[in-house]
């Protein structure tokens, strides 16, 4: 009995240790590639363009660190309420899609240093009498599902009726059509947004809370975290990140 014990006790500590080794370093090298998620619907950041690939400022940032770290990047979409449980559950290597580094997120997984900088922004329609969420209760507001956005909405806006969806396009058209009073999302997102589809939508009032941006893994990955946040340096002292964030924004958003 003690013996089956021992060897039970052996084979649980070589599962946690084979789980705790999924996605580092030696794991990305070893299989040639970094695999990072994304929602695929947060232009530019991410998007799935016309040839119904992943495109967009996050996904050439994950190219460029995995060619830096000597093996292919391969960008994955899956949804965004989810997509901490998947990185947990070993799908892919790190999300790199725009996630917000918080003190809550830090409890379970880690991030790298921020590769960009940005926050909340309320928008409404072009027009719009009401320009802050103030001036908005009991009004329908939209956010995506399972971003901070809706955790600060939800705790700081209790007046509001908060309305879910999977990304911005969605939000706007349901603001632009008069369902929703407004939606609250990343600032350049919403701009870009309103740019790139001419919209009759419009910033309302200052940002509601800045925001760091990180690339999240799971935690125990001294060795990957520390390659990731090289190549980042790198790529930010050769002008490389200036290069690819101007080409999405027109200017350097670090």
């Amino acid at each position: 009995m003690l013996k089956k014990m021992i060897m039970t006790a052996c084979f649980g500590l070589a599962l946690a240790s084979n789980a705790q080794a999924a996605g580092g370093l030696e794991t990305v090298k070893s299989e040639n590639e970094l695999t990072f998620a994304m929602s695929g619907a947060y232009p530019p950041f991410n998007f799935v363009d016309e040839q119904g690939d992943l495109a967009g400022f996050d996904v050439e940032i994950g190219r460029e660190i995995a060619k830096r770290i000597g093996v292919e990047g391969e960008p994955i979409a899956t949804a965004w309420d989810g997509i901490i449980a998947g990185l947990l559950a070993n799908r892919y290597d790190t999300i790199i899609g725009s996630m917000a580094i918080t003190d809550e997120r830090l409890k379970t997984i880690d991030f790298s240093n921020p590769y960009y900088r940005s926050g909340a922004q309320l928008f409404v329609k072009k027009g719009a009498e009401s320009t802050s969420l103030a001036e908005l209760k009991g009004a329908k507001i939209g956010v995506t599902l399972g971003t901070t956005f809706e955790g600060w909405l939800r705790e700081n806006a209790p007046d509001v009726e908060v309305r879910t969806y999977k990304g911005v396009p969605q939000m706007m058209m349901e603001t632009q059509s008069g369902r929703l009073s407004g939606f609250v999302t990343d600032r350049l997102t919403g701009l870009m947004a309103i740019q790139e589809r001419d919209m009759p939508i419009q910033m309302a009032g200052d940002l509601l809370y800045p925001e760091l941006i990180g690339i999240a893994m799971q935690k125990d990955n001294p060795e990957l975290l520390s390659a990731i946040n090289k190549a980042l340096a790198d790529m930010q002292a050769d002008g490389t990140y200036q290069q690819i964030s101007e080409k999405w924004f027109g200017t350097d958003i670090r």
